[in-house]
């Protein structure tokens, strides 16, 4: 007795209907998704965890180098406010455009934007050092020891988005103060290694 098909259908509806292969259930997964997705780029809570602690360690370790082997005087201060400026932004342009051209996906004309705007937070969390530095070269504080301040700044900055990220995930309160702890410690370590190498 000769068989038709498998897959093979009527105009009345007999026989079975085709079973797609693997191959053919990830197009339709892919085709299921993709028009109810548009391009959110990277998720805030990742964007802020991420570039904040970046921004704060980089500004922590800039004004540790900037204060061993810079000058410490109101001009050498007014210096390292803009090196550390430049440098936060450079950062985030070569990140915000590393993810750009690593994501395998067709792209607008605006995604490249996109990509760089999601880096803000990296830039933020910079400013206030930023200001303390740009302060005692103006001054309005003394420009010699200005490093311990900033140290103690990105130190409660890293543990405030420690604790932040950690609620914004709904972790509890006891959960959210370690993993503040934690990130703090990053802080805590370039304070260490500055000493150290001093």
């Amino acid at each position: 007795m000769a068989h038709g098909p498998v897959g093979g259908g009527t105009a009345g509806g007999g026989g079975l209907a085709a079973v797609p292969g693997p191959g053919d259930r990830g197009d339709m997964a892919d085709r299921t998704a993709a028009p109810g997705e548009p391009h959110r780029g990277h998720d805030t809570r990742e964007a802020v965890l991420f570039g904040g602690v970046y921004g704060a360690v980089l500004a922590s370790s800039m004004v540790a180098a900037l204060s061993r082997y810079g000058r410490t005087d109101a001009a050498g201060r007014r210096y390292d406010a803009i090196w550390l400026l430049v440098t936060a932004c450079a950062s985030a342009l070569a990140h915000g455009y590393a993810h750009y051209i690593a994501e395998r996906t067709p792209h607008s004309r605006w995604d490249a934007l996109r990509a760089l705007r999601d880096e803000w937070p990296l830039v933020t969390v910079v400013l206030p050092t930023v200001f303390l530095l740009a302060g005692a070269g103006w001054g309005w504080w003394p420009a010699n020891g200005i490093q311990y301040p900033a140290f103690g700044l990105n130190i409660a900055l890293l543990f405030g988005l420690g604790v932040i990220t950690a609620r914004w995930s709904e972790r509890s309160w006891p959960v959210a103060v370690v993993m503040g702890m934690g990130d703090a410690l990053l802080g805590v370590g370039v304070v260490v290694a500055n000493a150290l190498i001093k």
